[in-house]
């Protein structure tokens, strides 16, 4: 059995778990304030591939570069069974935010992050999920 929630952390962090996950998506915070990084994500929910469009055969970024495509900030939705989410919650890297329908207001710190996309003071996960599913349709929290 899986389970949705939504984290902030930084794309090297995501990759780490990236192969533990049913599914993923995630928004790049810092490319919406300067540019240049990768579009949004997904890992391929069949095999849990992490697949990385910005990381082809053709790349001739540097090592600084990577670097920094690794330090870019992100919004992520994560599907995956509860071990996969306990390693999450349990790593300082991954910020777990309340769930969606919780009604529960995201940290200041949280909407700091999530500022680029429409995080306002008192902004639910859910009033962030939607904000950011205006830029990847994805991240919009959905109940089957």
């Amino acid at each position: 059995m899986t389970g949705k929630a939504y984290y902030l952390t930084t794309l090297g962090d995501w990759q780490r778990y990236a192969e533990r996950f049913a599914n993923s998506h995630w928004l790049a915070l810092d490319a919406l304030e300067c540019g240049g990084l990768p579009p949004p994500g997904s890992s391929d929910g069949a095999s849990g591939r992490a697949k990385d469009s910005w990381r082809g055969a053709g790349n001739a970024a540097s090592p600084a570069q990577h670097e920094a495509r690794a330090a870019t900030r992100i919004l992520v939705l994560v599907e995956a069974d509860e071990g996969a989410h306990l390693a999450l919650e349990s790593d300082p890297a991954f910020q777990p935010l309340p769930h969606p329908l919780s009604q529960q207001p995201i940290g200041a710190a949280a909407q700091a992050a999530l500022a680029s996309i429409g995080g306002a003071p008192g902004a639910t996960t859910f009033d962030a999920a939607e904000a950011a599913a205006r830029l990847h349709p994805l991240l919009r929290y959905r109940v089957f």
